[in-house]
């Protein structure tokens, strides 16, 4: 079985699933995103956010794919690209940091490693980019999902969140305290080091966020 990782790029935008192609709820403020949605186009948004962000910084995410098919993804970028991050009463993000906004792992390829690798890929592409540490927004407020796997939160008016129980059972830490939304941190050098123990966690912080296919609500 060969595996591979490859940026996310222009020509790897594609292997994204369909909904994570047409979600631009952290690509676009409120209210482009909700003129993308209504206008129908938001897939060429986010192909304009990458394109943006690839001449400017560099890939944005890592695809990792299990004999050429695609089986996840982790996205993020620095703080300045991304509109939504704003919004949150806990922002900014620290200038250090890079901003996770989201990832995801196909079901039918968890339990093989691939999320601790994803993400310790993304971690060494940051460290040698600069970057001292990645920072998330986490949603205190959601609640189990709806497919059969307890540890898997969601809310389905914020899916694209990630439950803080489970950034902190992955290493992140809380910086900003807020009520609904903290904002956490994790340094590049922990998530290097993630050890095979910590495989499960991170299957379940991938496997928890639910991509719509339309976005376009700020958080309050």
């Amino acid at each position: 079985m060969g595996r591979r990782m490859a940026p996310l790029m222009l020509d790897t935008v594609a292997d994204l699933p369909k909904a994570s192609r047409r979600c631009v709820f952290w690509e676009l403020d409120a209210v482009a995103a909700q003129r993308a949605a209504e206008a129908g186009y938001p897939d060429f948004e986010k192909e304009v956010w990458i394109s943006t962000v690839l001449l400017e910084w560099g890939p944005c995410g890592r695809l990792v794919y299990v004999d050429d098919q695609a089986a996840g993804f982790v996205a993020y970028a620095p703080p300045a690209y991304v509109p939504r991050q704003a919004a949150f009463a806990t922002s900014p993000v620290s200038a250090d940091a890079v901003l996770l906004t989201t990832g995801w792992i196909d079901p039918a390829f968890r339990g093989q490693g691939l999320a601790r690798m994803l993400l310790q890929g993304a971690a060494k592409d940051l460290t040698q980019r600069g970057a001292k540490a990645v920072e998330a927004f986490g949603g205190t407020h959601l609640v189990p999902g709806g497919d059969g796997n307890d540890d898997c939160a969601h809310d389905t008016s914020e899916p694209c969140v990630l439950p803080v129980h489970l950034l902190e059972s992955v290493g992140f830490t809380v910086v900003r305290p807020h009520h609904r939304y903290p904002r956490l941190r994790l340094e590049l050098k922990s998530a290097i080091s993630w050890r095979e123990d910590v495989e499960a966690a991170l299957e379940r912080l991938l496997g928890s966020v639910r991509v719509p296919v339309l976005t376009g609500v700020a958080p309050g």
